[in-house]
């Protein structure tokens, strides 16, 4: 896929790094604006990008490009994306996909519509590990419990807490526990055992936002607690319990580095069949194979599993109030 790269943030620069070894990716532009073109320069020298821009709607004019990789603050994932859409263009957007579950339906009938490959980067989905994971899931009986945590101190909390808010804390433009962290559990849950009979959502909350929280996913049978936390910091260990075993997660949800099962408290196996290092490269291989042979069926499979995420979302936040600006 021949590619323009919207935004300059810790995830692009981050996923910029494996893009050596994405043999069918190519990096044609990069757009940002005025205030990031120091450093979408540095980014250019160093990844052989071929273009810069400071303005996005040129960049979508311009750029000789099929797809949009959008890693852009959330709040502007909507509009990000359908300018995309509009212009023609295959878009792969991070998570989480838009702020508002609405959002997310105009854009899923615009790609539909307009016959394009449009999907959320949502790492842990196209891991060797989770695939794995989920045929492990069933030699446990039948399940129980699950409980997941992801609780990892952000560097721009102390910022928050001396008075600064940025984006990752701002309520008005998707910030918060759930729509940052959270996000990844509840991919990871409804990938495994889909939509729950109810969710609940108890969080710790400063100035309009939920710095840390617990999501309580009722499936009838079973309970999933789902704990994500940008305030404190915690073991990232994730465990799935069944009346024959266990499975222990080990690392955060969008890594899946490895995971242990367990008979009573005897681990039984290890497993780690991941083919690359970094998280991001297994699925980008995928997104690469979907736009080259125009899988429409894939990329309908994996709207309707976005949608059902995003249902979770907004549930949990009309449980607890929040308000989705």
């Amino acid at each position: 896929m021949k590619l323009l790269i919207a935004g300059v943030g810790f995830i692009v620069q981050d996923w910029l790094t494996i893009t050596k070894d994405l043999k069918d990716v190519e990096l044609v532009a990069i757009a940002g604006v005025e205030a990031d073109k120091e450093n979408m320069n540095k980014l250019q020298e160093k990844y052989s990008i071929r273009e810069v821009y400071t303005d996005y709607d040129q960049a979508l004019k311009e750029a000789d490009v099929d797809t949009v990789y959008v890693g852009v603050p959330n709040f502007l994932h909507y509009s990000f994306v359908k300018k995309a859409l509009n212009a023609g263009k295959n878009v792969i957007c991070e998570k989480p996909f838009t702020v508002k579950y609405a959002e997310f339906e105009e854009l899923k009938e615009l790609a539909l519509k307009k016959d394009l490959v449009l999907v959320e980067a949502i790492t842990n989905q196209y891991l060797t590990n989770y695939k794995e994971l989920k045929d492990k899931v069933k030699t446990l009986g039948s399940v129980r419990i699950v409980s997941m945590n992801y609780s990892r101190y952000s560097h721009r909390y102390d910022a928050f807490k001396e008075g600064k808010v940025l984006p990752v804390f701002d309520p008005k433009k998707g910030g918060g526990a759930l729509m940052d962290l959270n996000i990844y559990n509840i991919h990871f849950i409804f990938g495994l055992f889909g939509q729950p009979k109810s969710v609940y959502y108890f969080f710790n909350i400063q100035r309009n936002v939920d710095t840390s929280g617990m999501l309580i996913l009722d499936y009838g049978n079973f309970k999933a607690v789902s704990i994500a936390a940008k305030d404190c910091v915690a073991p990232v260990t994730s465990m799935i319990e069944g009346e024959d075993g266990t499975i222990v997660v080990n690392g955060s949800a969008n890594v899946m580095d490895s995971f242990d099962l367990y008979k009573g408290n005897e681990k039984t196996e290890h497993v780690d069949d991941k083919i690359y290092p970094h998280r991001m490269y297994e699925e980008f291989n995928e997104f690469a194979r979907m736009i080259e042979k125009h899988d429409m069926a894939k990329t309908k499979k994996m709207l309707e599993h976005s949608d059902e995420v995003m249902q979770i979302v907004q549930k949990a936040c009309d449980d607890a109030g929040l308000e989705l600006e």
